[in-house]
C-alpha cells in the first residue's frame, strides 16, 4: 500500500551544510522518522552514492592530491550524474523518497562561493548534468564556521576540503 505522503512520485529531499554543521545526526533522525512512519526512502550521499562516485569521492578528499577548482567542480558533476542515472532518480520511479547528503547546493557553495567559480558556470553544468530534476526539499543546516570546524576536527584526520582555511568556509557559508 503506498503511504499517503507520496503522490505518484516519490521526495527527493536534501540535506545541505557546512563541515560539523549536524547533517549526520540530522539525516540519523530523518532516518528513524521515515522507517518508523513505514516509508519507503533511500539514504544517500554526494559525493558518492555508486562505486564510481566513491572512487572519485576517494579523489577528491585526498589532501595529498592537488586539484583545480574545475577538476574538482567537473569531478564533483561526474558523480553526481552517475549517482542520478544509477541510483537517484531509480528510486524516484520506484516512488521512494530520496535523502541525499549534499547535492547541487554544495557545488554553489564550495565550488562557487568558496573556489570562486562562475555561478553561470555551475548552471550550465547543472543543466546538462541534471535537466529539470530539483530537490523537492532542502534542508539549509547552519553553525559557525569556528565551532563547526572545531566538531569536524573532533572527528579524526581531516579530508582535502577540512584543511582549508576559515575565509574559505565563511564564503562556502
Amino acid at each position: 500500500m503506498k503511504h499517503e505522503l507520496l503522490a505518484d512520485k516519490g521526495v527527493f529531499i536534501t540535506v545541505e551544510g557546512v563541515e560539523g554543521v549536524g547533517k549526520s545526526t540530522n539525516l540519523e533522525h530523518i532516518e528513524s522518522v521515515l522507517s518508523a512512519a513505514d516509508i519507503p526512502f533511500l539514504l544517500t550521499r554526494e559525493p558518492g552514492g555508486t562505486p564510481l562516485g566513491e572512487r572519485i569521492r576517494s579523489l577528491l578528499l585526498d589532501k595529498d592530491e592537488s586539484i583545480s577548482a574545475y577538476t574538482e567542480l567537473l569531478l564533483m558533476f561526474a558523480a553526481r550524474k552517475q549517482h542520478v542515472d544509477k541510483v537517484i532518480q531509480p528510486a524516484l520511479n520506484r516512488e521512494e523518497w530520496v535523502i541525499c547528503d549534499r547535492f547541487t547546493d554544495s557545488s554553489y557553495a564550495y565550488q562557487g562561493a568558496g573556489r570562486g567559480i562562475d555561478v553561470a558556470e555551475i548552471e550550465k553544468l547543472e543543466s546538462l548534468v541534471l535537466g529539470d530534476l530539483k530537490p523537492d526539499h532542502t534542508l539549509l543546516l547552519d553553525l559557525d564556521v569556528q565551532q563547526g570546524l572545531s566538531r569536524a576536527g573532533a572527528r579524526g584526520e581531516p579530508d582535502r576540503f577540512e584543511i582549508e582555511n576559515r575565509d574559505f568556509f565563511e564564503k562556502v557559508r
